[in-house]
């Protein structure tokens, strides 16, 4: 029996994005090709983990999941992410700004 893991249980479409069209975020994974990705080969690297990118459009996926279409721009690739994936650099609560302290200026310094 297959071990079900309960983030895919959820119905994410029931709430609003959680980010917006044109926020900055950053990749919490590697991506690599699944085989949907044209011009590149199978397994590979489109992604870096930490790689900055823009979210470019939301669509939904199975009537479950909002996908975020993120425009990175180290790699110039567009992929297709889930929420737990991407992490934003906009909107970062102020307990977490605090703990960056002087990165969170070099942040900004990307926008």
């Amino acid at each position: 029996m297959a071990d079900i893991n309960r983030d895919d249980d959820t119905v994410e479409i029931t709430a609003p994005p959680r980010f917006a069209m044109g926020e900055r975020v950053v990749s919490r994974t590697v991506v690599r090709n699944d085989g949907t990705y044209n011009g590149r080969d199978i397994g590979e690297v489109l992604v870096q983990r930490g790689e900055v990118g823009y979210v470019r459009s939301i669509g939904t996926f199975l009537q479950q999941f909002y996908i975020y279409a993120v425009e990175f721009i180290d790699s110039g690739h567009r992929v297709g992410m889930r929420a737990k994936e991407i992490c934003t650099l906009d909107h970062l609560p102020p307990e977490v700004l605090d703990q960056l302290g002087e990165r969170a200026g070099q942040l900004n310094d990307l926008h």
